[in-house]
């Protein structure tokens, strides 16, 4: 019975998230899920990703988080128009489902806007679970959470479509084996891009911020 009801909860969000796909493919909008566990740097990267994009890449922000708006004030100071998710208000999920960005999208005017970064819960298991309409998949790992976190949260590494090292400017203080964690998330997904860099420091952002460009300029021509 229980089996019976995740599944069906998976498949109404499915049927969702194809919709969203269609909706933000008619907008011409590069959808980007950026997943990580609690404290990996997602919204300090944001922040200098958009940064970095403007005034080039019309940019807007989903920010999912179970209580308070934290992370969207901070974002706010980009000077993008963001959207705050509160997840306790239906039950605290710890990811955020396609019904529920829809909603969000529909408070932003999308004919505006090339790139929509969906910054999702914290938490590595259930995001990767949930199919949101997105193109692109990205999860962030921070050097302090240790070497062994893609062969302990396997599927969120192998839907993801580039990862991010985040925090590189610690590891002089830290036992942290670089080499190490780049053959574990070789060994499950092994085509998949890292980009090394340091949300403080701004190391290493060059890469990404080239392939996010060209992510958003194929998407011009779908």
């Amino acid at each position: 019975m229980e089996v019976k009801l995740v599944k069906k909860v998976l498949s109404v969000n499915d049927t969702m998230a194809q919709q969203n796909r269609q909706f933000f493919l008619e907008k011409k909008v590069l959808v980007l899920n950026m997943m990580s566990s609690p404290g990996a740097g997602k919204t300090a990267i944001l922040e200098k990703t958009i940064k970095r994009l403007l005034p080039e890449i019309k940019t807007a922000v989903i920010v999912g988080d179970i209580c308070t708006t934290n992370d969207a004030d901070r974002l706010i100071k980009t000077g993008v128009p963001v959207v705050q998710i509160c997840t306790d208000q239906f039950g605290g999920d710890c990811h955020l489902a396609a019904h529920v960005v829809r909603n969000a999208a529909s408070d932003l005017n999308l004919d505006h806007v090339q790139l929509l970064i969906v910054e999702n819960v914290g938490n590595l298991v259930c995001p990767a679970e949930f199919d949101i309409g997105e193109d692109v998949r990205i999860v962030v790992l921070s050097v302090t959470e240790g070497e062994d976190k893609p062969l302990k949260y396997p599927l969120m590494f192998r839907v993801c479509d580039a990862a991010l090292l985040n925090k590189t400017d610690l590891l002089p203080y830290l036992d942290f084996d670089k080499e190490t964690v780049l053959k574990n998330i070789r060994q499950i997904h092994p085509d998949m891009p890292v980009f090394e860099l340091s949300a403080k420091t701004e190391e290493g952002f060059s890469d990404w911020i080239e392939w996010l460009k060209n992510e958003v300029e194929k998407k011009r021509y779908e």
